[in-house]
């Protein structure tokens, strides 16, 4: 099987059956790699369909009767959508190869007939591509962009065109691999270096010391090093969370929701594998996966506790510092997760009630001059800035402490931990450091 049939199965999965796109492709890329076949041909072709599927969409309903082309069956349509995807964006692949290539497919997985249809419309399209898109600014930028158009009247609605555009165009682009060093195996100066001997450049972060990113993502993740616990992949925006929490050694900390456990090993490891992490999350899987991190991390501090967050227990101020790492919408998350802009039908309110009732909960594990940190990987001004103000205005045993006191400023806005994909080049991610005072 090559990586075009292989991504039409993924790809299928994914939209038909609602699959997980990262599992498949982990499970998936192991057999292509055995058979020789570009496994980052197959990582890019499937992302990306995924990612643009309005724009292809869009663009092959307007080379072939809109009214039949909507009715057409998706095992179908997904065959157009990867040959078009290669046509825009994989230059590496001719036009005429990506057709041939899909048509063949099209013989292979249905008939004659439907090969001949795959030809026309891509034909269609070849002898002009220039499509028209709709007036209306946030519908233009769905279609063109590929978001759900009621996301993106949103997104304009808090921030604006211009900065939507932006935003959207980010979560486009094929995001680098972000890694963070393992400061209780080694130290950022002597990872630079032993990469370095192997002709691989991994750039140092702006925004923490311990963080770096790089372009040779299969190069550095097929590094013995990170079997052997020299660094972890973590996104840059997640790591300054657990910097606006600032874990002291032989502290006791409190980690809910914790799995699968990027922000969990990153305290430890600022801790030095000293006093304790409770790390408590219900999903036994997601555990295993913290587990087996802590393992090839050697970090020997990190109590795991496999069990509802909302029933952990005794409550009582017993921890130096909580982490609530929020269940959220995952906006800012869009680049590396390419299924999640299409899930936008979530129950918000539902989740707003879920992250009060943690902000509440977590409140209460919290020593007198102790901290809470509340995360986000969105930035929904519902779930962030408003769920802090309302958590305030009801709890007046905590205030908010600034955050550019722990982390650098420009990664701040009104004290609170606040990256912007697009101006930051990470993950959009919110943060506000809680102190109780009485």
């Amino acid at each position: 099987m090559n990586f075009r049939q292989e991504a039409y199965s993924t790809i299928l999965k994914v939209l038909k059956d609602g699959d997980f796109s990262d599992a498949l492709l982990q499970q998936r890329a192991k057999k292509l790699k055995s058979t020789g076949e570009d496994v980052g041909l197959y990582y890019n072709l499937v992302k990306g369909v995924i990612k643009q599927r309005l724009k292809l969409d869009y663009i092959l309903s307007n080379f072939t009767d809109a009214k039949k082309f909507t009715a057409t069956d998706l095992k179908i349509k997904i065959i157009l959508y990867t040959a078009l995807y290669q046509i825009l964006y994989l230059t590496s692949i001719p036009e005429h190869a990506a057709v041939y290539e899909s048509v063949e497919l099209a013989k292979t997985l249905f008939n004659p007939q439907i090969a001949d249809f795959v030809n026309a419309v891509l034909r269609n399209y070849l002898r002009n591509p220039e499509v028209q898109y709709p007036s209306e600014p946030y519908l233009r930028i769905a279609y063109e962009h590929s978001f759900p158009p009621e996301l993106i009247k949103q997104w304009i609605a808090f921030w604006g065109e211009e900065d939507t555009e932006y935003l959207a165009l980010y979560f486009n682009e094929n995001p680098e691999l972000h890694i963070r060093v393992n400061s209780t195996a080694t130290s950022p100066e002597k990872l630079v270096t032993y990469f370095q001997k192997r002709d691989i450049t991994i750039t140092p972060s702006t925004a923490s010391k311990m963080m770096f990113h790089t372009t040779k993502a299969m190069e550095v993740l097929d590094d013995v090093a990170f079997s052997e616990g020299y660094f972890s992949v973590q996104d840059t925006s997640a790591a300054l969370v657990v910097e606006l929490l600032a874990p002291k050694q032989e502290e006791s900390v409190l980690d809910l929701f914790s799995a699968p456990g990027g922000k969990c090993t990153y305290i430890s490891e600022l801790m030095a594998n000293t006093g304790e992490v409770i790390a408590v999350d219900k999903i036994p899987n997601k555990m295993k996966l913290l587990k087996q991190a802590a393992d090839r991390l050697q970090l020997t501090n990190i109590n795991l506790v496999v069990n509802d967050a909302f029933k952990y227990g005794p409550v009582a101020p017993a921890f130096d510092r909580v982490l609530v790492d929020a269940p959220c919408s995952g906006w800012g998350v869009f680049s590396r997760k390419a299924d999640l802009r299409w899930q936008v039908h979530q129950n918000i309110p539902e989740l707003l009630k879920i992250q009060e009732k943690a902000l509440d909960y977590a409140s209460n594990f919290v020593k007198i001059g102790g901290f809470m940190v509340y995360s986000t990987c969105t930035m929904n001004p519902q779930e962030n800035e408003e769920q802090i103000v309302s958590f305030l205005a009801r709890n007046k045993r905590f205030e908010l402490v600034d955050a550019s006191q722990t982390i650098p400023a420009q990664y701040t806005d009104n004290g609170y931990l606040k990256t912007v994909p697009f101006r930051h080049h990470m993950d959009g991610a919110f943060g506000a450091k809680l102190q109780r005072i009485k």
